[in-house]
């Protein structure tokens, strides 16, 4: 990174009241509170995917279409998005343990909201909750992890930490395939809800009790800006191919997203207490490790998305069964992440993430060329589903790592939150341009106008892979962004 801009964007914290973030204390074992954020971490990804499998089901059981019940995923994500700014602010004024241990709780006490719902807008309402306690959670994991590290350990803790999200994604497919089948959809919400109690007391007991607080007053304008800004901007991705392009809905909510968001950068710009310091973007090698986080997790949740709707309605396989299809993409990524965090000494963070993504790519070309369509060729589709997660493995934790490194040490709690905040609005991204690129190409194959219709059989088929090149779209732009990043930094 260049020193002038990291001296500058040090000067600029320093104005803003800010210290450099405090170092990991001397002697201490990190390694427990590293092993509750992971568990944090674990919990957010394994409901996040157990819910992409039930979006199916869901829109049979509410009787809706594909787009409107993919909100019971968008829900959450755009909450978490809209809050974790907020939170990221707030935590620097009332300290990290109590809101982590609070989101944790708010989290749990959603979770069994949802489970008692009995309408498609009441699960909606009760996962804007727990996005709001994943909200808290996300706002505090990577910078305790971070701080409890070190420099000398983050790259083997990120790559734990990413391995604990596998590990959450993992188990999603697997116990959401058998809770749906045995128990119906209400169950895949009731079994975070003991994880979320016992989080909550390891972290009572194991996790440092923070003793600085920032002084500068919390910006409720950027706060009431951000929030409606990401809202409408995902309601045009989910919403377009009902729309149309040019329909007043989507250009009245794509422009008013666009108007919001440049007044909230303006907002940030103007204010001595900003709820996003954007001089953390000076440093071009994380704000591209930002991008490249946003896109990865956009192809993991794309994936899922339309990995879903292919097993269910495409190949018509009970819900026990399309887990353990989708789940060679999580377990692959888990398996990869620690060899990733380990290879990074020898290949540099930059060239092995790039490599995964390079896989990720190959992989996606596979399956929308042969994956879905014959027989044997459904060997093929899973050895790259694997294929695709490992690659995904070697990429998520090396550049998590990588652009936390090229954040400039004043700014690690908003970097911490940057990087969260870019995973979620991944999230968005992924499933709300899946769910607009499904719902069109069905509706092209199938030669139907009527979106009421659930499409089942070879239509789905042919949609779900035509859809893929989207995907492979995102992976080709993440490469491009660690390719670039590698030259402006080639250390990393």
């Amino acid at each position: 990174m260049d020193k002038a801009v990291l001296a500058g964007a040090r000067s600029v914290a320093e104005v803003g009241g800010r210290a450099p973030a405090a170092a990991p204390s001397q002697g201490a074992n990190p390694w427990p509170i590293i092993a509750i954020t992971c568990i944090g971490a674990a919990m957010g990804q394994f409901d996040a995917s157990v819910v992409q499998l039930a979006l199916p089901d869901l829109a049979l059981v509410f009787q809706t279409q594909e787009t409107l019940a993919s909100w019971v995923a968008l829900a959450y994500v755009l909450a978490f998005a809209a809050a974790l700014p907020v939170f990221g602010r707030l935590c620097e004024m009332f300290g990290r343990k109590k809101l982590y241990l609070a989101g944790i709780l708010v989290f749990a006490a959603a979770s069994a909201l949802c489970g008692i719902a009995t309408s498609l807008p009441e699960l909606i309402f009760f996962r804007i909750l727990q996005g709001i306690g994943g909200a808290s959670l996300g706002a505090n994991s990577i910078v305790i992890l971070n701080r409890a590290a070190g420099k000398a350990l983050r790259a083997r803790a990120m790559g734990y930490f990413s391995a604990a999200q596998a590990v959450g994604v993992s188990l999603g497919p697997i116990a959401g395939g058998l809770l749906l089948g045995f128990f119906g959809w209400q169950a895949i919400f009731w079994v975070t809800v003991p994880i979320g109690l016992i989080g909550a007391v390891a972290g009572w007991l194991i996790l440092p009790d923070d003793t600085e607080r920032d002084p500068r007053p919390f910006d409720w304008p950027g706060a009431l800006l951000l929030g409606p800004a990401l809202v409408f901007l995902v309601v045009v991705l989910n919403h377009i191919a009902d729309w149309g392009l040019m329909s007043l809905p989507a250009l009245g909510f794509g422009i008013g997203g666009i108007v919001l968001l440049a007044l909230f950068i303006v907002r940030e710009k103007r204010t001595a207490s900003p709820l996003i310091d954007l001089a953390i973007f000076a440093s071009k090698p994380f704000s591209l490790g930002v991008v490249a986080v946003l896109l990865s997790y956009a192809l993991l949740y794309g994936m899922f998305y339309l990995m879903s709707y292919a097993a269910i309605r495409g190949l018509h396989e009970t819900p026990e069964r399309a887990g353990l299809r989708l789940s060679a993409i999580p377990i692959a990524l888990g398996i990869a992440a620690p060899f990733a965090g380990a290879l990074v000494k020898r290949w540099g963070t930059s060239t092995l993430a790039l490599f995964g993504m390079t896989l990720a790519a190959a992989a996606l070309l596979v399956l929308s060329l042969v994956a879905l369509e014959a027989t044997p060729s459904r060997a093929i589709g899973m050895v790259a589903l694997a294929v695709f997660g490992a690659g995904l493995g070697f990429f998520m934790a090396p550049n998590n790592s990588a652009t936390m490194g090229a954040a400039p040490p004043a700014f690690s709690g908003e970097a911490g939150a940057l990087i969260n905040l870019a995973r979620m609005l991944g999230v968005s991204l992924g499933v709300a341009s899946s769910a607009s690129m499904l719902h069109w190409r069905t509706e092209v194959i199938a030669g139907s106008s009527n979106t009421d219709i659930f499409f089942y059989g070879h239509p789905m088929l042919g949609a779900v892979e035509t859809s893929f090149g989207l995907l492979f779209v995102l992976a080709l732009i993440a490469a491009i962004a660690t390719w670039w990043r590698r030259r402006l930094a080639p250390e990393s």
